[in-house]
């Protein structure tokens, strides 16, 4: 038997990589975050010495997203999500139009065709959910206003790119790439995706709301605690690979409702606190398999296309997402924290960039860019929200406590 495995190396490679380079940062008062991502570029192929299997770090990874999500769904209701509903749909779409506008402007620049520009523009548009939920976990906001706003808006944008994920191949012909083989047509793709994400929703909220607290219930009877935590895993990475498998809704989104209707329990605290251990080795994960896909020398090929991407990602969603919150009259802070969380992309960037790739819409180095943009708008994100943190603390507008209203509004 080998004593070695690409997975046992990748898990454990990654893992004590992230360990000391994220000592390394803490010790230099930076966000551990910042000492995960380095330790996927030493990790990657692009830097010589030890390099972990890239497609098992992403697969890895996917399950960090999936543990992420469902401890946030724990915390919510579909109350709570109709509770932000007025801006959390209206904000996610005029941003996306925003940031994709801002993205087909920058690759005209440098000379791209009109659907390369707007699919670069998408995957510029859209934030990473293991950074935006871990940014508020960690100041304990997930559960506030602004938390549910901030979620709320990441849910629409999920379902934007899920559906994008869907139209993108059948839209390849009238985007320049390569055309459709033959495919259904698009009014067909578009329906077919609209009935089976309503499919997805409607059979949690009318079964999965009954069936999963009835079975965690049940577990729970027998007193056996590792029976309990093998079932909240069960629930949570069953759902989110059947909402994918059969209903084509990303594992992300099938993940946050398993959580939602098992928050009908009243063992949900219980189910939260123990998904939590995995939840944040495999959300280190993540940063390490990002990391890992990023090329140094990207910068020194395209310094400005790189720079260019990140101001978008940082500044121009930034500004559009502020100014977006405040023409809905909430508060300054809010405002600003909305800001914050949207200021970085992440796995859907990726995957929107890969698909372009593939369909010939894109040119190869908009991968590059992409990357680029994520690493940074990665590591200058903790970085913002310090700056917030101390702007708050000289502030007397501070994040709203759970169930109070906005004054702003």
């Amino acid at each position: 038997m080998p004593h070695s495995t690409p997975l046992i190396t990748t898990i454990v490679g990654g893992l004590v990589l992230a360990f000391i380079l994220g000592a390394i940062a803490v010790r230099l008062k930076l966000p551990p975050l910042i000492g995960y991502l380095f330790a996927g570029i030493l990790a990657g192929p692009h830097t010589p010495g030890f390099t972990a299997d890239g497609h098992l770090a992403q697969e890895l990874a996917e399950l960090g997203v999936i543990l992420l999500m469902f401890g946030v769904g724990l915390h919510f209701s579909l109350k709570d999500l109709l509770s932000v509903k007025g801006i959390a749909v209206p904000g996610a779409i005029v941003q996306i139009s925003v940031a994709t506008l801002m993205g087909l402007g920058l690759s005209q620049l440098m000379h791209w065709s009109l659907g390369g520009g707007l699919l670069f523009g998408l995957a510029l548009s859209v934030a990473s959910t293991v950074v935006l939920i871990k940014a508020l976990d960690d100041r304990q906001m997930v559960e506030t206003g602004v938390g549910r706003i901030a979620v709320g808006w990441l849910i629409v944008e999920d379902l934007v790119m899920v559906a994008a994920l869907v139209l993108i191949p059948a839209l390849s012909g009238v985007l320049g790439g390569r055309g459709a083989e033959g495919g259904p047509s698009l009014w067909w793709v578009l329906g077919m995706t609209v009935v089976k994400v309503a499919a997805f929703v409607a059979i949690m909220l009318v079964f999965g709301r009954r069936i999963i607290p009835w079975i965690l219930e049940r577990v729970v009877y027998t007193g056996n605690r590792e029976l309990f935590r093998l079932g909240v895993l069960a629930c949570a990475l069953g759902v989110a690979y059947g909402a994918t498998a059969l209903f084509g809704v990303s594992f992300a989104l099938g993940a946050f409702f398993a959580g939602m209707v098992m928050a009908e329990s009243e063992f949900s605290q219980r189910a939260a606190d123990e998904s939590l251990p995995l939840r944040d080795a495999f959300s280190v994960l993540f940063f390490v398999s990002v990391g890992m896909l990023f090329d140094p020398l990207s910068f020194l090929r395209d310094p400005w296309g790189v720079l260019g991407t990140t101001l978008i990602i940082v500044v121009g969603k930034s500004i559009a997402a502020y100014l977006i919150v405040r023409a809905f009259r909430h508060s300054k802070m809010t405002a600003l924290t909305i800001s914050a969380s949207l200021a970085q992309i992440g796995e859907f960037s990726f995957i929107l960039a890969g698909l372009g790739i593939t369909q010939q819409i894109m040119p190869s180095e908009a991968q590059d860019l992409v990357l680029g943009g994520a690493i940074l708008s990665i590591l200058l994100n903790p970085l913002l929200f310090n700056l917030l943190d101390r702007y708050r603390s000289r502030s007397d507008d501070t994040p709203l406590p759970p169930g109070q209203p906005d004054p702003g509004v």
